[in-house]
């Protein structure tokens, strides 16, 4: 008989108000504003809707996730234990960090910027290492499987560490040419694990919640 393990993925809610300029934000440890309280809040309600609350939750440790988290356990009622995990803070993005979207565009370009959105290849200047990545979602994937077989288990990270859960499924390229891997704040991703096989497949990608 398979064992099916779930992987709940979410990006953290609004950094920015109405009003705020836009700025690329990866080290910069900003907290939520009001709408991404709740965009928390209905993460929380989505998941208790769906009969998908988690056994376990993961976060990083930028407060925008930490809160993000709380607000769904605020939501679901419930007390579940959360780790926080360096691996799923957000990317550097080095001379582009903290800066305004335009300024980004006219330093990178908007092809290399596309790239980035579309097949995740990273512009020059930014500090992140693909490979790592891929391979810290691998062994994610793999304490999981060791540890938390059967379970539900919720991440909540950033959107520039989330676009490359894909290579999960063994098939990056495919998923890719298929979904937009840019996930909506307050969004969420579902993946499942059947063992023994060591893929994940994809259930739901980028559902924001209150908009269904």
């Amino acid at each position: 008989m398979s064992m099916r393990t779930r992987l709940l993925i979410a990006r953290h809610g609004n950094t920015f108000g109405s009003g705020d300029v836009v700025k690329r934000v990866g080290t910069t440890d900003l907290p939520l504003v009001e709408s991404g309280l709740k965009q928390g809040a209905m993460l929380g309600a989505y998941l208790k809707q769906n009969d998908l609350i988690p056994d376990v939750i993961f976060t990083s440790k930028l407060k925008r996730t930490v809160q993000t988290a709380e607000q769904a356990q605020r939501s679901m009622q419930t007390n579940l234990p959360t780790e926080t995990l360096s691996i799923f803070n957000e990317i550097d993005y080095g001379p582009d960090e903290n800066q305004p979207e335009e300024q980004v565009i006219a330093r990178v370009g908007v092809e290399a910027l596309r790239a980035w959105e579309n097949i995740a290849r990273v512009p020059a200047g930014w500090k992140v290492d693909p490979l790592e990545l891929i391979n810290h979602w691998q062994d994610f994937s793999d304490r999981l499987l060791r540890d938390y077989a059967g379970k539900t288990i919720l991440v909540v990270t950033s959107n520039g560490i989330a676009r490359f859960a894909p290579y999960l499924t063994g098939d990056f390229a495919a998923f890719s040419a298929r979904y937009d891997i840019k996930i909506s704040t307050g969004a969420l991703c579902v993946f499942e694990n059947s063992l023994p096989a060591k893929v994940w497949g994809c259930l739901k990608w980028n559902v924001k919640p209150g908009s269904e």
